[in-house]
């Protein structure tokens, strides 16, 4: 098993450029079920995730051809989706990869059932399909729960009203990915808003479903036949968290980071409250810059669905208002449990204190290299936040979090400036050139 070693104290520069995202390829792939052919993508990001979805869907008897793009970021996919051989997700896959479950809709639009494990729960609390299956019986389908797997059926999938009592994402693209072959018109009210909703939904128009508003809370949905592969590569939209991620780093190095293939629209919050706290922030169509102006302000937010501020960028903000000239609080209203890195902040001299699903940040702190322990994806990008803003040398353990949704991380992040490496965890690292 490996561990990230990284030499704080150094201002990142330059430019980094953002990889597709993960969270627009996984339901984007797996939409492909419902249209037989062959398909293809650019844009699609190498990752751990991306390549057990593409696992599931070798086992399901869709085979997949990839191709590395020439500068080392990003790839190139082809799918065949003319047959399938079972309409199931295993355990042992769900249990991994929980947007496995994305399966359930178009396996059911497809082949009339489907057989999917239950999820469970993971490190930042538990998250329950029971709207899924909510919008699918609305459609339908029906559901037995047998040995740990949801078992659901469908003579004819018919268009309705579904109304979701949260604005769950993959509960909207699960509705969304068999209500394009249902007869008639599905309305899916308090949809998630989300952009790689309406980057999944560009997708589905593509191979010619009749979709509106996407991106909105009320998406409708008028069914068609069948749907056909498009003849044109499909291109995955730019990660907007990874980019924020990026761009915190730059910001607590104390440097000067522009990015490119940025999804800048889906930026807005995270650019917003960049500014508050005093940095440079500057855009364009698809890049966008970030740069120290000699000050760091307290900033504090709140956690909300799309278009708000995004739980997946609360642990980075967190360690970013560590290093603010006063104190200011972060609230998280998506995920119980999701301040689990707290504890490994304090390990590098961070003052966060919590109280129920509010953390107070002290700001101004001192951080000090140290070994930490990642809990969950993001929290490992914010723990290697924190190692670059630290004195001395910091140790990431368990970074097979960080395979799962960063891309090229160290290859990114040594481009503009920083020092970081990974060895196996039983190696010493004494400095980094």
């Amino acid at each position: 098993m490996d561990k990230l070693v990284i030499q704080g104290g150094t201002a990142l520069h330059g430019t980094i450029p953002v990889s597709g995202a993960k969270n627009a390829a996984l339901p984007i792939l797996i939409s492909t079920l419902v249209s037989p052919g062959t398909h293809y993508f650019e844009n699609v990001p190498d990752l751990v995730d991306i390549n057990s979805t593409l696992s599931l869907l070798g086992r399901i008897g869709c085979p997949s051809l990839k191709k590395a793009n020439d500068n080392g970021v990003g790839q190139k996919i082809q799918l065949d989706t003319s047959r399938i051989a079972f309409s199931e997700a295993p355990y042992d896959v769900v249990r991994k990869m929980r947007a496995s479950v994305l399966v359930l809709g178009p396996l059911l639009a497809r082949c009339g059932s489907a057989r999917v494990s239950l999820p469970g729960g993971c490190a930042i609390g538990v998250r329950p399909i029971d709207q899924h299956l909510k919008g699918l019986e609305a459609l339908g389908c029906s559901f037995d729960l047998v040995g740990g797997y949801i078992e659901g059926k469908v003579d004819h999938l018919k268009g309705s009203e579904v109304n979701l009592s949260m604005p769950t994402v993959t509960g909207t693209e699960n509705i969304l990915m068999a209500a394009v072959l249902a007869d008639g018109v599905t309305t899916i009210n308090n949809a998630a808003r989300e952009p790689e909703i309406v980057n999944l939904a560009d997708f589905l128009r593509q191979m010619g479903a009749r979709i509106q508003g996407d991106g909105t809370s009320t998406i409708e949905v008028d069914g068609v036949p069948a749907l056909r592969p498009s003849r044109s590569p499909f291109a995955i939209m730019g990660d907007r968290i990874e980019a924020g991620t990026y761009l915190l780093m730059g910001a607590i190095s104390k440097g000067d980071v522009t990015l490119t293939n940025a999804p800048v629209e889906s930026l807005k919050v995270i650019l917003a409250r960049l500014k508050d706290a005093g940095l440079g922030v500057e855009s364009g169509a698809d890049w966008v810059r970030v740069f120290w102006q000699g000050k760091l302000n307290p900033v504090s937010i709140e956690t909300t669905p799309y278009p708000g501020f995004p739980t997946d960028m609360q642990a980075q903000w967190m360690t970013l208002m560590t290093q603010a000239n006063a104190s200011s609080s972060i609230s998280e209203r998506i995920f119980e449990n999701r301040f689990m890195h707290v504890a490994e902040l304090h390990r590098l001299g961070a003052r966060v204190d919590i109280n129920g699903s509010v953390a107070h940040v002290r700001g101004e702190d001192s951080l000090f290299g140290a070994t930490v322990m990642a809990t969950d994806l993001r929290a490992s990008a914010s723990l290697v936040m924190a190692g670059l803003a630290a004195e001395g040398l910091t140790e990431v353990l368990r970074i097979y979090h960080l395979d799962r949704g960063y891309e090229s991380l160290i290859q990114k992040i040594r481009s503009v400036g920083g020092k970081i490496v990974r060895v196996p965890s039983n190696k010493n690292v004494e400095s980094i050139d």
